[in-house]
């Protein structure tokens, strides 16, 4: 009896410091190799310092954003351990769905953000914190018209074709455009988010296209390469050119007036109300299902203001 006691007492201490262990809370980005998803993890470090109470985070992602079978294999491995909460930044709208199933049937809350998923994957998820990126293209489309007018020729340097972010946000320029101008759209042209790629793309297009009057690039990477060509093909300040994202070389550009803008997302707050809003579900609060983070349209005129330096990075 004594014997049983005894190994009662070992197994519910066993129990009580499993129990007292720290919850892993798994966020699951598009790619580690972008400073806009190391600006999302410097907003989840915020928040665990904040509201983390014992809690351990775990940060990862593909080494490209087109890796899409690797970032699946990255949510099922965090089902698989047991994690206690997922923030989700899905590269594909379809192809994660069933990894996010499965973390749901194991009960396990997940907030999406950045790139919704697919319609009919609702219930799977618990939030989606992102830029309204219709929104977003929106404003990049009506800059571009204030800048260029409502004839002539512009492109359009894309990303990964289908990804939720891309429908949203290119579909949202391209209609404005059409519905706000008579401008004669070249492309889209997708660059898989390589910098190298959407360089030599843009160097094509500018070199078949000696009329074109404007240009936008739809993400962090394709701006970067955009500028870059324009620079290589002395082409600065001699198109309207906008971007996307606000990191260190986009803001150079901005400066020295390769961009004419560009349209900065609250990539920090994706990390910082990612965090917080699992915080949130694991003690069982109530959380709003959609919440926009944001965009500021950045120029030369407001790049050192307040409302420019709260989401450049």
């Amino acid at each position: 009896m004594k014997k049983l006691a005894t190994a009662l007492l070992a197994s519910a201490m066993i129990l009580g410091a499993a129990s007292a262990q720290a919850a892993e809370i798994a966020v699951i980005v598009k790619t580690v190799n972008s400073t806009f998803w190391q600006n999302v993890q410097k907003g989840a470090d915020a928040a665990m310092k904040e509201v983390g109470a014992g809690n351990t985070m775990t940060f990862q992602g593909p080494a490209s954003e087109s890796a899409i079978a690797d970032q699946v294999n990255m949510v099922e491995n965090a089902v698989n351990r047991g994690v206690a909460g997922i923030v989700l930044a899905p590269s594909d709208p379809d192809a994660l769905i069933p990894a996010v199933k499965k973390a749901w049937e194991a009960r396990i809350p997940v907030v999406i953000v950045d790139s919704m998923l697919s319609k009919g994957s609702e219930q799977y998820y618990q939030s989606f914190l992102a830029t309204d990126n219709k929104t977003a293209g929106e404003l990049a489309a009506k800059a571009l018209i204030e800048k260029v007018g409502k004839e002539g020729k512009i492109a359009v340097m894309s990303y990964v074709a289908g990804a939720g972010s891309e429908i949203g946000r290119v579909g949202g320029f391209t209609d404005y455009i059409k519905a706000n101008s008579k401008l004669q759209i070249v492309g889209p042209f997708y660059s898989q988010s390589q910098m190298a790629t959407a360089l030599n793309q843009t160097t094509d297009v500018l070199a078949a296209n000696s009329d074109l009057k404007a240009i936008f690039g739809a993400n962090e990477p394709t701006a970067i390469g955009m500028g870059r060509a324009i620079k290589q093909s002395g082409k600065s300040g001699k198109l309207v050119a906008i971007g996307f994202d606000g990191n260190q070389d986009l803001q150079e550009f901005v400066k020295d007036g390769t961009l004419q803008a560009i349209a900065v997302q609250g990539s920090f707050q994706m990390g910082d109300l990612g965090v917080k809003t699992i915080s949130k579900l694991l003690k069982k609060e109530k959380v709003e299902k959609f919440v926009d983070t944001g965009v500021v349209v950045v120029t030369k005129d407001n790049i050192d203001k307040p409302e420019a330096k709260n989401v450049l990075y």
